[in-house]
């Protein structure tokens, strides 16, 4: 599941390394991508991805969630725990209870104001400046989901905290870039309230660390389905 205003491109640099050992797909979340005119709940995010991984056919899934995505596999865990086989939680493991959610909330409202066409130019920009075309070509292909970010934000902010993993029995990777300070800041208490969690970090990225270290996300979530397969 992708991160906040991406769609399921965001997972490119992945996608064909893990298919050609795990039957693996992608999904857009509701406001997103292909979804982008259907509106966004929490619950129905959930559905969706609960809906993948049952049209995959292949019994419970490794649910691998970034950033928006992450704290949408964590109500996932509570709406459908029969699905969960296991789960990478990535860039999702800070608090968005709490003053410290007052910037983002700002945060929100500001994009709400600025034109998307502006938006979409200044993340086109930004995306091509730092990354090669092969990590990022199918995420700006895909578009921003600007309109759907205030809604999604608001939806997440004041609902997850280091509890929503205790009821997680599913083996759980905590994977954060080593420099994403901000989305990896509750990363202990996170690994603490779970018995079957464990944190990894990925060298030298930040909170996009599939498009910082394609390679390594791919061999960490490699070696977790791995390791969830072999004692099913």
């Amino acid at each position: 599941m992708h991160g906040t205003r991406f769609a399921r491109g965001q997972w490119q640099p992945q996608l064909a390394a893990l298919a050609a050992e795990f039957p693996t797909t992608a999904v857009d979340l509701p406001g997103h991508g292909s979804r982008s005119a259907e509106p966004w709940s929490l619950d129905r995010a959930a559905d969706v991805v609960a809906e993948a991984a049952r049209d995959l056919g292949a019994g419970p899934a490794v649910v691998v969630g970034h950033s928006l995505g992450g704290y949408v596999s964590l109500h996932l865990a509570r709406r459908h725990p029969e699905l969960l086989a296991g789960l990478v939680l990535m860039g999702a493991s800070a608090a968005t209870t709490g003053p410290l959610t007052v910037p983002y909330r700002l945060i929100a409202a500001l994009v709400g104001r600025l034109p998307a066409d502006r938006l979409t130019r200044w993340n086109d920009r930004l995306l091509r400046r730092l990354y090669p075309p092969e990590v990022v070509a199918a995420t700006i292909a895909d578009g921003y989901a600007f309109h759907t970010l205030p809604i999604a934000w608001r939806d997440v902010l004041g609902r997850f905290d280091a509890a929503s993993l205790a009821a997680v029995t599913a083996p759980v990777l905590i994977l954060n870039g080593a420099r994403d300070r901000v989305f990896r800041s509750g990363e202990r208490s996170f690994a603490r309230a779970c018995p079957t969690a464990r944190v990894e970090l990925v060298p030298g990225a930040g909170h996009l660390a599939n498009f910082d270290a394609p390679a390594a996300v791919t061999e960490a979530v490699r070696r977790f389905a791995r390791q969830v397969a072999e004692a099913r």
